[in-house]
């Protein structure tokens, strides 16, 4: 899992000034004559960090359901191991607790704009998905007031096999650009399993402190996915070594790649005012013992 680890925090700080880096440019033109005869690049959304945050230990972003409305209470996403009161257990659901913790608000170049502050922990998880939403104070019209940020828009599509995506760490303030090389029937690392995970072509090197980081599909802008983990050692389902299952119970490992988990489900499982609906129609989070449909 992708949080700052003790003996490479160190070393990653001494050259945080050459990790800070703005996202490629896609779909840039060819140089030279051959140009006039390739055809047009597609347009895609350019990718900076308006609408990242950081953490003291992960990255994260707000982000807004396809139905939020600007008077809405904004809501931040990160990683369920990320949560400031510990990894939730293998088969834990946490809803609705209290929570005051802060997140860093970062302009479009990742510079500090000033704090929000949590009001409560709306969502959090680590099985089949590696996600805590939180709700904030503020609206999302009062953040674009006072800070000129728009959220980041959850995407309600599957992604795509073969999308370049952009890995955005507000902790680091840098960007990681890839592609979806395929998807993980079940990502294994320690007691906890992840169903449908992304794994990145090698392109991406997440490092600890990404965790939590949104993953924009660089076509649509959209978030499509929350970067979570990597193989770091060539370990076998270990923790930061994740190992991947097929659906006959096959597992390999690929030392060096990364994952992610995907969020295009959760937005329907929040209705009316950004309020948690795990009974809403087709909300496919896991429910905390006593939630039923």
């Amino acid at each position: 899992m992708s949080r700052p680890l003790v003996g490479t925090l160190a070393t990653a700080v001494l050259g945080a000034a050459a990790l800070v880096t703005g996202a490629a440019p896609a779909g840039a033109a060819p140089v030279g004559a051959a140009a006039h005869h390739k055809p047009t690049p597609p347009r895609v959304q350019a990718v900076d960090f308006a609408g990242t945050v950081a953490l003291d230990d992960c990255s994260g972003s707000i982000v807004k359901m396809p139905t939020s409305q600007p008077d809405d209470p904004a809501l931040v996403m990160t990683n369920g191991h990320c949560l400031e009161t510990g990894m939730p257990d293998p088969g834990q659901v946490i809803v609705d607790q209290p929570s005051s913790r802060s997140f860093t608000v970062l302009d479009k170049s990742a510079g500090d704009l000033g704090t929000l502050t949590a009001t409560k922990i709306v969502y959090s998880t680590m099985t089949d998905t590696d996600v805590t939403l939180y709700q904030t104070g503020s609206t999302y019209a009062q953040i674009e007031q006072q800070y000129g940020i728009e959220p980041l828009e959850l995407s309600t599509d599957h992604p795509a096999k073969g999308a370049a995506i952009t890995v955005v760490s507000g902790y680091w303030k840098k960007t990681y650009s890839c592609a979806v090389d395929d998807f993980v029937p079940t990502l294994k690392e320690g007691g906890w399993s992840w169903k449908d995970a992304v794994r990145y072509t090698p392109d991406c090197k997440t490092i600890g402190g990404t965790s939590g980081s949104p993953v924009i599909d660089n076509a649509t802008g959209k978030v499509t996915a929350i970067n979570n983990t990597g193989n770091e050692s060539g370990g076998r389902c270990t923790v930061n070594n994740p190992c991947e299952v097929d659906e006959n119970g096959n597992v390999t490992v690929h030392k060096g790649i990364n994952y992610a988990e995907e969020t295009y489900f959760i937005p329907k499982c929040f209705g009316a005012g950004n309020q948690l609906d795990l009974n809403g129609d087709g909300c496919a989070l896991p429910k905390p013992s006593g939630v039923r449909r």
